[in-house]
């Protein structure tokens, strides 16, 4: 690295201005300080929670700022949503530790953003190489960045790391008139089961309401935290994010929380949370009190595509995993990892793998495309 610029490394976002970083973030509101900070101060990313934050910062010998990475050393794989257990068990079977190891990432955020927060190549390219140099120096297994952009695959292989690929699904707004519009380009089979299951929900007296930003009182906000809470307790599991994230970052951001709330009888039953972007709605969190055939499938994909159409966002992405989302007309999306190995002989093992694994990744995709919710147009 050229000696007039600057590495320092972080142990919180809150020690950098959040103006100092805001034009690096690409309008992503994932990478925003105002995310990232509350997560910190909320407490949900903590040491004690096994992130320990070790940001990168870049700058001149005039402290002017040029760059970020949002690094984290972690004891765990949870909150990452790509999948490298297997690697842990077979550091562990060959008696090596994978833990600690190295994380660029949004924390509990399947969502591909800037993760190589900078404004050009050359800047992007220090922080992807310095943080393989850092992840020697501290002897960790490995170093991981998690949903970065396209755009910046071939900055990453050129320092080394290994690309992974997996598969999301998003929904594309092309300019629909209305919902109506949109139904009528899918296929027979799949406008007719979208109907059936919004006739279902409706005759179960469920309706809707779209809250926004200062339209969201504090309690229809802790109606939506129990919904969420009690998602993952069903599942025997604690949620990732508490109360003190919720509030604090509706009161810092208003206008990027959309709430779907279901209502019977009008009485709240369900909500979904949802991230607004500059051209994105991101379904993020949801959870219900009460089970209605349809009600899940209503509330967290139906309502946020109706809600894009009527307000005229391009993209609703609809969080991780998920081929039953195909059939609500959200198309897949490859996303990617990136991953640099400290020990030859395992990096030569895992890059085997990643070959073989994208292949199957690309015939995957073919093979959806085969069964694309939409009507087919001749020529």
């Amino acid at each position: 690295m050229s000696q007039k610029l600057q590495i320092s490394i972080l142990d919180s976002p809150s020690d950098l201005k959040a103006d100092t970083w805001q034009s690096f973030c690409q309008k992503n509101p994932f990478a925003s300080p105002d995310f990232l900070q509350t997560l910190h101060t909320s407490t949900c990313v903590a040491p004690e929670c096994g992130w320990y934050a070790q940001y990168l910062y870049l700058q001149d010998e005039q402290q002017t700022p040029l760059g970020l990475m949002p690094l984290y050393v972690k004891t765990h794989s949870r909150g990452e949503f790509v999948f490298d257990m297997a690697w842990a068990n077979a550091f562990e079977r060959h008696g090596l530790a994978y833990y600690p190891k190295l994380v660029c990432s949004i924390p509990f955020t399947p969502v591909t953003g800037p993760r190589l927060l900078a404004n050009n190549a050359q800047h992007k390219r220090i922080l992807a190489e310095q943080a393989i140099e850092i992840a020697k120096r501290m002897g960790v297994s490995s170093l991981h960045i998690l949903f970065p952009h396209h755009d910046d695959l071939n900055i990453l292989r050129e320092c080394g790391y290994m690309i992974r690929e997996d598969v999301q699904f998003h929904w594309h707004n092309p300019g629909y008139a209305s919902f109506e519009d949109f139904l009528k380009q899918l296929n027979y089979d799949k406008r007719k089961k979208i109907r059936q299951d919004r006739k279902k929900v409706l005759a179960a007296g469920v309706n809707f309401r779209h809250l926004r930003g200062r339209d969201i009182e504090p309690e229809t906000l802790d109606f939506f935290i129990s919904c969420y809470q009690n998602t993952y307790y069903e599942r025997g599991r604690e949620p990732y994010l508490n109360r003190e994230f919720f509030h604090a970052y509706l009161q810092k951001c208003p206008e990027n929380v959309l709430l779907v709330l279901a209502l019977k009888n009008n009485q709240p039953i369900a909500c979904a949370l949802n991230i607004i972007g500059d051209d994105t709605v991101y379904g993020r969190y949801w959870g219900a009190h009460e089970f209605i055939p349809g009600l899940h499938f209503e509330t967290c994909y139906m309502q946020g595509i109706e809600f894009c159409i009527d307000n005229k966002f391009r993209y609703f992405e609809g969080g991780a995993q998920g081929e039953h989302k195909l059939a609500r007309g959200l198309l897949p999306v490859t996303t990617y990892s990136a991953h640099w190995i400290a020990r030859k002989d395992f990096a030569a093992a895992i890059e085997a793998f990643l070959d073989a694994e994208t292949r199957q990744v690309g015939k995957y995709v073919d093979m959806l495309s085969t069964h694309s919710p939409f009507r087919q147009t001749n020529g």
